[in-house]
């Protein structure tokens, strides 16, 4: 069994519809978390040696993506044993979780602590937004799917 062949043949029978509402239901989740990750920051913006927690997904996601392109356009080797090496293998975004990073580069205060509470804000204030969209993002996709069912 190939598994790169059952990776172009499952994206292939994802619709851009369901691709698109997971898409959004997983940043949808990642700004959950990016929410309690700001709040957990901010209530330990005092304790001593606290090191502020970051969330890494988008830039994992992009490199799913990219090595989704990437095998679509390769040259591919064909595998008479699933013990022989691909030459290359995609990277399916499904996998892509997000990380908890501890950021131990910056320090803002002389006790160790590196929680900026007015940055700690913004970024509750940025997630929420995109939480926002992301939700009224699902709303417009399923609308559509409701306004092309009423049609046929």
């Amino acid at each position: 069994m190939l598994n790169t062949a059952i990776f172009f043949a499952e994206n292939e029978s994802m619709n851009t519809f369901t691709r698109a509402v997971d898409l959004l239901h997983r940043g949808m989740d990642v700004s959950a978390l990016r929410y309690q990750v700001s709040a957990n920051n901010m209530a330990n913006s005092e304790v001593p040696n606290f090191k502020r927690t970051v969330v890494n997904f988008e830039s994992e996601l992009k490199r799913a993506f990219e090595s989704e392109e990437k095998a679509k356009n390769a040259f591919q080797l064909t595998r008479t044993d699933e013990r022989h090496f691909s030459l290359y293998e995609p990277h399916d975004y499904r996998d892509v979780q997000p990380r908890r990073v501890l950021d131990y580069t910056t320090t803002a205060k002389p006790n160790g602590n590196n929680v900026d509470v007015e940055s700690e804000a913004m970024i509750v204030l940025q997630t929420r937004m995109r939480y926002e969209m992301l939700s009224e993002l699902v709303n417009f996709e399923f609308s559509q799917l409701n306004t092309a069912m009423q049609k046929s």
